[in-house]
């Protein structure tokens, strides 16, 4: 089985500011990590490798040529083949152009099963690992839980709200990971020295320009338009209540959500 992970860098979103003029992430300077839903799909992907004979995992990542460091853990934890995806020409791509652009890439690399993380941090959309299997009209499950292999199928179990749902599902197909697929593995010193020594390989726009259109990839072929970023307000401090009797410190609770209209 070839199994494809697509992963992303992203910063750490404890460190992240926005530049208030351009309404973009400050990006200098702050310290990067894989995204944790994905390394949480490359573990499910390394487990899988190892249930099935012959089974191959591949890292992909789309981002500027900083990514490879991402990339570089990734084989550290035991990936067979990385891939960088990156060019000027992707710059600033919202979620359907980068889709697009992976799905491309996909396509030239081949695979049976491609599993991305269900959302990234620095975003929160989970949109990308969905939009390539339409772009690849191949058959998705989200919020993927667990996977099981029985021939040319997958049994998954799917997270979904207040219960689970059993799926089967035919490969080849996507899977977008949730953290508690799995729990991922530390790098070892000698996957770490191995993933310095491997070649990564670059894609380009020139790679995939047979599969692209020039108007759907980039800022120019992004729909999406950021009108405003901004961090998140802290909340203030709560009242504490001290000294009341159950049903004064009831009173009071109810007093006060009387008075913001929550009841």
């Amino acid at each position: 089985m070839k199994i494809i992970v697509c992963i992303k860098q992203v910063p750490d979103t404890n460190e992240v500011t926005i530049d208030l003029e351009t309404n973009t992430r400050i990006r200098t300077g702050i310290p990067v990590i894989i995204n944790p839903d994905d390394k949480s799909g490359i573990e499910a992907a390394l487990s899988l490798r190892a249930q099935i004979p012959g089974s191959t995992v591949t890292v992909i990542s789309m981002g500027p040529p900083q990514a490879e460091g991402a990339l570089r853990e990734a084989l550290g934890m035991g990936c067979d083949e990385a891939i960088l995806i990156s060019a000027k020409e992707f710059s600033g791509s919202d979620t359907l152009a980068t889709s697009t652009i992976v799905s491309a890439a996909l396509t030239k690399i081949g695979y049976d099963l491609i599993i991305t993380g269900r959302q990234a941090i620095d975003g929160d959309t989970a949109q990308v690992g969905p939009q390539i299997a339409e772009h690849l009209g191949i058959p998705q499950v989200s919020y993927v839980q667990e996977i099981k292999p029985d021939g040319d199928s997958l049994v998954v179990l799917r997270q979904y709200e207040d219960r689970y749902h059993l799926l089967r599902v035919k490969l080849p197909c996507v899977l977008t990971a949730i953290k508690e697929l799995a729990e991922p593995r530390y790098m070892t010193v000698s996957g770490t020295v191995a993933a310095q020594r491997k070649d990564l390989k670059l894609m380009g726009f020139n790679d995939l320009a047979d599969l692209l259109d020039p108007k759907t990839i980039g800022l120019k072929g992004s729909p999406t338009r950021v009108v405003r970023s901004y961090t998140k307000e802290p909340k203030s401090q709560g009242a504490l209540l001290i000294g009341l009797t159950t049903a004064e410190a009831v009173d009071a609770i109810m007093a006060r959500m009387s008075e913001n209209h929550l009841i």
